[in-house]
């Protein structure tokens, strides 16, 4: 069966509302494809891994020292909580002190020192970064001294590469 083809002239009246129509979504689509490395920008606001890692070890050893002073037992020597699967479910900027910090929220697996039982637990995070932005500190709420502004401790966290 022959394919059925259309004269020129019955073509080009329906060329031209196509063109129309297709050339406000080419620009759309464009604006979108300009527009995904910002949006890639601010997603990278996120700390790296590392630092995550860092983070939430050294909050669960500040954890282990209270509690152990609490119960007035010897500091444990043991060595750092081994951290994994770091699950990010929500980051939002938060003022620390008068510096500006990031609060992340989420879920994270961690097991201590020769202990063969993996917990996956919650976890929420306050991480301020340096001042020229190549570090990391924990910060940790400590209580309002005068009931109207709260007051932070902040704990380096080691650079990572």
């Amino acid at each position: 069966m022959p394919a059925l083809r259309l004269p020129a002239q019955l073509c080009l009246p329906v060329r031209q509302p196509l063109r129309r129509l297709l050339r406000p979504l080419a620009s759309a689509l464009l604006a979108l494809l300009l527009l995904l490395p910002l949006s890639a920008c601010a997603a990278s606001s996120q700390p790296p891994r590392g630092v995550l890692l860092s983070a939430l070890a050294l909050q669960i050893r500040i954890t282990q020292g209270a509690i152990a002073q609490a119960l007035e037992l010897e500091p444990s020597a043991e060595a750092a909580p081994q951290v994994s699967r770091v699950r990010v479910a929500e980051q939002q900027p938060v003022s620390i002190g008068e510096a500006r910090g990031l609060r992340l929220a989420g879920q994270f697996d961690w097991r201590l020192s020769g202990d063969p039982i993996r917990v996956d637990s919650p976890f929420e995070l306050y991480l301020q970064r340096g001042e020229r932005g190549q570090s990391w500190r924990l910060a940790r709420p400590s209580g309002s001294p005068d009931g109207s502004t709260q007051a932070w401790l902040t704990y380096p966290l080691p650079l990572n590469d």
